[in-house]
């Protein structure tokens, strides 16, 4: 298997990485390419100090033209990706290669949330942005539909557990064969960051119906997140943009906008009338968003009532990021489905 690790700036984050894949206990079955995206900071550096292909670019092309010129120097006929904030368990590796079978288009596995014990790692281990997309959004695209999916998602308290089919992952844990990658021409590069990875799986499911694409719990990978609110509030902004493109890109696909933003400004907006509504604003996301207070009850702790709150924040910097999106790709050219 062929590993692609992209970075752009995170030195730190490559030689933790690589020594985690250095562990893997098949590591003489693995080739590592390292793709620096155009790094000030010494990351080739940080990389040539293992056993590993550099490529670099000159600027910063950003993660889906990293990973297709990684591509382009693998070998193996199993590619992988990963980030340069990940840190692979020891038999990532292995489960990956013996569990990736011909029915398969691509094969991932968990991305746990890693970092500092506090209430940020605590918010998204409780709602971790890199979870699969469950094979369900498949049955549908209208609108309704996927509204009853966004309800149904908010009166759960844990994803769904096992080995199953899914509708994508995320590719900082995501394996699938170069043939198939190189047939479907790779990454769309013109997805600079959030995103590249919906899209690469919806073209591998269009071009091969009869395969799946699998989510195996084996494959477990520790993600290093920025445990920061501001860059949690950055990451939704920027899945607002991928979002965005996926809607200009596949007529198919609904607009991603989250009403509950809409309905809270509403009742703010009532409460300059009426200063009761000030007090509804205020208790009304403990409705919207009913995991935090069914969190607490449960025993998850009272700073789960503080979830709602940072969710609604999530929300209104996805639609926010989805709006610029929707104007910066409005010259976008609708994709046709192949025959």
């Amino acid at each position: 298997m062929s590993v692609i690790l992209c970075s752009f700036n995170g030195a730190g984050g490559v030689g933790r990485c690589l020594r985690a894949l250095d562990r893997q206990t098949v590591r003489p079955e693995l080739q590592i390419i390292v793709v620096d995206d155009g790094s000030t900071d010494g990351t080739s550096a940080a990389a040539r100090q293992h056993d590993v292909i550099v490529v670099r670019h000159g600027v910063n092309r950003g993660v889906a033209a990293g990973r297709n010129s990684g591509v382009r120097r693998a070998t193996a006929p199993l590619i992988a990706f990963m980030d340069d904030d990940c840190e692979p368990e020891p038999t990532w590796a292995a489960q990956l290669i013996r569990g990736f079978t011909p029915d398969m288009l691509a094969l991932g596995g968990p991305l746990a949330v890693g970092g500092q014990t506090g209430f940020m790692r605590g918010y998204l281990t409780r709602h971790n942005p890199l979870q699969p997309q469950e094979l369900n959004l498949a049955a549908g695209s209208s609108l309704p539909y996927r509204f009853w999916l966004y309800l149904r998602r908010q009166g759960r308290l844990s994803a769904p557990a096992g080995q199953r089919a899914v509708f994508s992952m995320p590719a900082a844990n995501l394996a699938v064969c170069r043939a198939d990658f190189l047939r479907i021409g790779g990454f769309d590069e013109r997805i600079h960051f959030a995103g590249e990875d919906e899209d690469l799986c919806r073209r591998l499911r269009l071009a091969f119906p009869d395969r799946r694409l699998v989510y195996l719990p084996g494959a477990r990978v520790v993600h290093h997140f920025d445990l920061a609110p501001g860059d949690t509030l950055r990451r939704r902004r920027a899945y607002g943009h991928g979002a965005a493109f996926m809607f200009r890109k596949w007529p198919d696909i609904p607009p991603t906008v989250f009403p509950w933003p809409v309905a809270i400004l509403l009742v703010l907006a009532w409460s300059a009338v009426y200063p009761a509504g000030l007090a509804i604003a205020v208790l009304l996301p403990q409705l919207l968003y009913p995991q935090g207070l069914r969190g607490a009850v449960a025993g998850r702790g009272a700073a789960c009532l503080l979830d709602p709150y940072l969710q609604l924040a999530e929300e209104c910097s996805a639609d926010l990021g989805f709006a610029e999106g929707w104007w910066r790709f409005r010259r976008l050219r609708p994709e046709r489905r192949p025959a």
